[in-house]
């Protein structure tokens, strides 16, 4: 299933602090983990991706390093910040209130109508 472009862009920050969250990445990676965690539900190219890193990193939410050891092409790989742990903290949160809202109009789940 396709998804709309606007519900995903929202998302997509919250899923990237979340992986990084997991283990210092690079950009690749972290496509690939989308991909393979949401079985093919979610896929990014990088021209999406970057720009996310690349706030994230502005709002000091993650940070970067050049690292060259895994072979001759250096890699930038994206690390957690304190910052970005309180922010995926409340982001989580946030999301969880929001799909649970959002389930009880369009999940069929009724409350009592006045």
């Amino acid at each position: 299933m396709a998804f709309d472009k606007e519900l995903v862009k929202g998302t997509l920050p919250l899923l990237v602090l979340q992986l990084v969250a997991e283990g210092d990445t690079y950009g690749y990676e972290l496509i690939k983990a989308i991909q393979d965690r949401t079985d093919g539900a979610f896929t990014f190219a990088e021209g999406t991706l970057y720009p996310v890193l690349h706030g994230l990193e502005r709002d000091r939410l993650v940070s970067s390093y050049w690292d060259a050891s895994g072979g001759a092409r250096r890699r930038k790989y994206y690390q957690i910040t304190p910052g970005g742990r309180t922010a995926l903290a409340s982001r989580a949160s946030e999301w969880s209130a929001f799909a649970s809202a959002v389930g009880r109009i369009v999940g069929g789940e009724s409350r009592g109508r006045a």
